[in-house]
């Protein structure tokens, strides 16, 4: 039989039915994005999604690790096909166990686009109607629905799901199971409102109702979602995770659906790498993170991790790759666990899974103590203890004893985001942190509006602590294996005792100087001081409002550690309180090792040369053309691009780059916009001659030199221009000219 071709579910119907709803009010909720108060969390609140495999021993295996993550909820997809069998001998091992299963049945993909069809009808009524009568009572709920936005995953158009619905709701009925759906995808409530008013016309609604909130793509948990009213909006609407919640909670219950679940989501790790190379324990900072906020949210009633074990996003890793990744998206149809157990691997997520769920499951969450501004710490109250689950934004950080009285920090328990208890940290930052305190006990704060540091960090530096400094009239922040070598680090660089040398002593003596010191961790050792000792008048008033010089050195170097991008590693900076001059900060980092600057190089290949300390300039051209991608892909827009600021060296035939002068660097959440990424290059290889220009650009864009576009091409002739107008007749113009009259008269 030839298949009708009908129409997807994003139809004119879908977006007439949003807009009503959007005119008659149905958005309209005060403060949707600022966490509910005074709410209890459901005891099985966090859960996951459990597959099997052909062997039954992987059974045994998930089981075992559902008892190490603590959790009583679990989500199996059973679809019809040749996995049914292994799938229902997992259903019978966790009911036996005593789990709660909500079960997902799922079509392949080639019967929901046949739903049409009477004999695929007919198979689906089949299915359904032996699963319930075998297995009606081993089951929480039954969710029928597939990603029903997404029709290159599930393959559903809307009479055909509708279709679909219509038979395993009634059977649903028949055998007295709750009903979850429809199973919308991400947040495009459009579909939910007309998903939701249509089952309604049939007398279909859902027990309760279920959207898979990913985030995932605007990185953090708690950002606002760029994509839907674009970055000019964002801060204005706030589409952030809880306001997402309490909208799609606010419309289902408008139907008569006020029960809301999120039955998967997950943080991929290789998609957490195109921006932040530790994944994996990134993505256990977003588990504590994302689960927190939904609770907090008061909208959820429960809300599972996605694929249990899988490389790409499971808590645990199944020691493959990509090329064994499934056609279809687990988040649609979770098939089955690839891989053997005796492979399999805990990531750090398991951990943070088991703690955040340990806190959460049960508890009664009373309020957010700081939220929406960059720092989160949110208040709960279980098992007789006070908990505060506290964290920044990515890169960010807040100083704890700014934040709670002293006394009341020698009363708490910490625990890490893997819930180990540890000493005392001296921040608050992206990884997560619990502060425990008897329920007794008085939690006494400076502040009622604890704020973030404006002091960068990268978090998950392996070995090193920061402790920030408060002495006195200085500020500042230094990085150490320990408060021992912090201290030793405070007496041999105090900044009371640093004095910038003589212009014929220093590396650099302009605008800043730069000078060696010894490096007290080793006899021999040196590392390298900045400050300012030039400000021009109107800096010293357009700069007032900024960080120090200093701080921006060492918050610019922080987010190019914590992107994989290359630098100096920061060791300290200081900054003197209330400073009129602007120039009493020190920034102290490591001294870089290298063999040369990029300019050297393109001066060279531009006198001719065709290659430069044995490196040809083709292979230098393509090396550095890879870093550029790989900076600009992680949010980078470094505007200071110059090739004296980029220092290369050569380590077993492999070109390693690094940057300095960081302090105007500009770091964005997402990938580095393309006219951010010109500006960059067009500084980059100003020095080199049009030939090697085309050459990298041809490696940077991907394409050929002679398919390079004049849009491409004339930023740099802009750039060009403005130098020689800048050397010509601007500062260094007018002082050539000053020089020349001064040497006629003389």
């Amino acid at each position: 039989m030839k298949r009708q071709k009908l129409p997807s579910m994003l139809t004119r119907q879908v977006v007439l039915d949003g807009f009503a709803y959007l005119l008659k009010g149905g958005f309209q909720l005060n403060k949707s994005h600022l966490p509910g108060e005074g709410h209890r969390i459901p005891d099985h609140f966090v859960g996951i999604c459990v597959a099997t495999n052909a062997q039954a021993g992987t059974d045994d295996y998930v089981l075992a690790q559902l008892i190490g993550l603590g959790l009583g909820r679990v989500r199996l997809d059973i679809g019809d096909d040749d996995m049914l069998p292994h799938q229902l001998r997992l259903l019978q091992t966790l009911s036996d166990a005593g789990l709660l299963v909500d079960v997902h049945l799922v079509q392949p993909f080639a019967m929901a686009r046949q739903m049409l069809d009477a004999e695929t009808q007919a198979r689906w009524q089949q299915f359904v109607e032996q699963f319930l009568q075998h297995h009606a009572t081993q089951i929480a709920s039954l969710e029928i629905g597939n990603t029903i936005n997404r029709k290159r995953w599930a393959g559903y158009h809307w009479p055909g799901f509708l279709r679909a619905w219509q038979i395993a709701h009634g059977l649903a009925r028949q055998y007295g199971v709750k009903v979850v759906g429809p199973n919308i995808q991400d947040f495009e409530p459009f579909y939910n409102i007309s998903a939701f008013k249509k089952l309604q016309a049939e007398h279909l609604l859902p027990d309760v109702h279920s959207n898979n909130l990913f985030v995932e793509r605007v990185i953090e948990p708690e950002q606002a979602d760029h994509r839907i009213f674009k970055f000019r909006w964002t801060r204005c609407f706030k589409f952030n995770l809880i306001k997402k919640a309490r909208l799609l909670q606010k419309i289902g219950a408008d139907f008569g659906v006020p029960a809301l679940i999120s039955p998967v989501a997950f943080w991929a790790i290789y998609r957490i790498q195109r921006h932040l190379p530790d994944g994996a324990q990134k993505q256990a900072d977003y588990v504590t993170r994302y689960f927190t906020l939904l609770a907090a949210s008061g909208a959820v009633q429960q809300a599972n991790w996605g694929a249990m074990i899988c490389h790409r996003e499971g808590v645990i890793n199944d020691g493959l790759d990509d090329a064994r990744y499934p056609a279809l998206e687990r988040v649609a149809y979770y098939r089955s666990a690839s891989g053997q157990p005796e492979e399999y691997q805990r990531n750090p997520s398991f951990k943070a899974l088991r703690t955040v769920a340990r806190w959460l499951n049960g508890a009664e969450y009373i309020a957010p103590l700081a939220t929406g501004n960059g720092l989160e710490i949110h208040q709960l109250r279980k098992h007789q203890k006070q908990i505060h689950v506290a964290w920044a934004v990515n890169g960010r950080c807040a100083i704890l004893d700014e934040i709670y009285a002293d006394s009341c920090l020698r009363k708490a328990e910490f625990i890490s985001r893997d819930g180990q208890v540890i000493a005392q940290p001296s921040l608050i930052s992206e990884i997560p942190v619990y502060l425990v305190w008897d329920i007794s006990d008085v939690v006494e704060l400076h502040t009622t509006q604890p704020a973030l540091s404006q002091t960068v960090i990268h978090a998950h530096i392996q070995g090193l602590k920061y402790y920030p400094v408060h002495d006195g009239d200085w500020r500042g922040m230094l990085l150490a294996e320990n408060r021992e070598q912090a201290i030793q680090f405070w007496r041999a660089w105090h900044p009371d005792t640093l004095k910038a040398p003589e212009k014929d002593q220093a590396l650099r003596h302009a605008r800043n100087a730069i000078w060696p010191l010894p490096d007290p961790r080793a006899e021999g050792k040196r590392v390298t001081v900045k400050q300012p000792v030039k400000m021009h008048w109107h800096k010293t008033i357009l700069d007032r409002f900024k960080p120090s010089k200093a701080k921006r050195s060492w918050n610019g170097a922080m987010e190019l550690l914590r992107r994989g991008v290359g630098t100096a590693m920061p060791l300290a900076y200081f900054e003197r309180v209330d400073d009129p001059g602007l120039k009493q900060n020190f920034y102290i980092c490591e001294y870089v090792t290298h063999d040369f600057a990029i300019s050297q190089a393109f001066i060279a290949f531009s006198q001719g040369a065709t290659a430069f300390q044995g490196i040809p300039a083709e292979r230098l051209y393509q090396a550095f053309a890879g870093f550029c991608q790989r900076m600009h892909a992680s949010g980078i827009y470094f505007r200071d691009f110059s090739g004296g600021n980029i220092l290369v060296s050569q380590q077993e035939k492999q070109l390693n780059f690094a940057l300095i002068d960081t302090a105007r660097l500009h770091a964005y959440p997402t990938a580095t916009p393309q006219a951010e990424r010109m500006a960059d290059l067009t500084r980059a290889i100003h020095k080199l001659h049009w030939e090697g220009r085309k050459q990298f650009l041809s490696y940077y864009l991907g394409v050929s030199a002679s398919r390079l576009r004049i849009r491409t091409v004339l930023p740099f002739y802009r750039y060009d221009l403005k130098v020689y107008l800048k050397r010509r007749i601007g500062r260094k113009g007018w002082k050539r000219l000053l020089r020349y009259i001064k040497q006629q008269r003389g």
